[in-house]
């Protein structure tokens, strides 16, 4: 076990993980990265995280489901509302596990049902379940209504965000490459295949979401305790097809073009923040030629894998 922890591939995504922390750290401590292009950044992460876990239910599962803007919702104002009444690091970490508990029970009373349906069938079911949370959250008291939560204490700081955000990669790639990540893997290649081998297709679609739902409850929270303020209209259907187009415009299946796409186009926003306007016309352009000229997307389903690079090496050499 020791030994494949331990292997070449594994040394290499750590050092990689640990020179991106320190090169990013010291370009904001000496100031490359000022405060302006920080924010940037910590959306980039936060994008990232839910990108990746978008990705595992459109990408790894085949399932379309554009609910993702609830579970953020869920997470932000759970962490919200406590770290209002804990302004600490224990506050947040009690948000999330809240957020964590409401998003499970949420996912499993909505995937059960909706996850039987296909296609656009399962896009508006989920896309009703986020305007159902948004419209709660704006008529509840404890949320301040369309007012939002102001003065939320700011918790989240880059080595917690990058944690996180090497963290929900993990999850996802080790799912994707367990048994029940091959199992949704088959239900994305073909359902009734999949059911005809004895695969119980609705467990494991229920699973993927359900991680999909915890992840993107994570993002929320940090979201929350990094811009101090939070509203019902942060969370619309804008909100869900903004992840949708990170995860289409990398390539479905792929984690590392999840990653990228959230890199550029978090670079894109800060070229595009003057024309806010046509900002969401310009993503419709960008995504109608992504499927005309690259319909899997940047990458398709390729993964950046330091295990296939050394192999490769290793039958060069021999």
């Amino acid at each position: 076990m020791r030994k494949e922890l331990l292997n070449k591939a594994n040394l290499a995504w750590l050092l990689l993980s640990i020179v991106s922390f320190v090169v990013l750290s010291i370009l904001m401590k000496v100031g490359i990265i000022g405060s302006y292009y920080s924010i940037t950044l910590y959306n980039i992460f936060i994008n990232i995280i839910l990108a990746v876990s978008l990705n595992l239910v459109i990408g790894v599962c085949g399932q379309f489901s554009l609910g993702h803007a609830g579970f953020m919702c869920i997470g932000a104002y759970c962490a919200g509302i406590m770290v209002k009444m804990m302004p600490n690091m224990t506050g947040l970490a009690i948000g999330v596990l809240i957020g964590f508990a409401l998003s499970t029970i949420v996912a499993l009373i909505v995937s059960i049902p909706t996850l039987r349906l296909k296609g656009d069938y399962l896009a508006i079911a989920t896309l009703g379940f986020a305007e159902i949370v948004r419209i709660l959250v704006q008529n509840m008291e404890i949320t301040n209504g369309a007012a939002g939560l102001n003065g939320i204490p700011k918790l989240t700081t880059f080595p917690l965000l990058f944690v996180c955000a090497v963290i929900a990669i993990l999850v996802v790639c080790n799912f994707t490459h367990s048994a029940p990540g091959r199992a949704c893997l088959s239900i994305r290649e073909d359902e009734i295949a999949s059911e005809a081998m004895g695969i119980n297709t609705t467990k494991y679609k229920v699973i993927a979401f359900v991680i999909g739902a915890l992840l993107a409850s994570l993002a929320g929270a940090l979201f929350a305790c990094n811009f101090y303020v939070i509203k019902p209209d942060q969370f619309t259907f804008n909100k869900s097809i903004d992840i949708l187009v990170m995860v289409v415009f990398g390539g479905m299946g792929s984690m590392t073009s999840s990653v990228l796409a959230a890199v550029a186009i978090g670079i894109i926003n800060v070229v595009l923040a003057n024309f806010s306007e046509i900002r969401m016309i310009i993503y419709g352009l960008a995504l109608v030629g992504i499927m005309i000229f690259k319909p899997t997307g940047i990458l398709g389903t390729k993964e950046l894998s330091f295990k296939k690079l050394f192999d490769k090496r290793k039958e060069k050499s021999a």
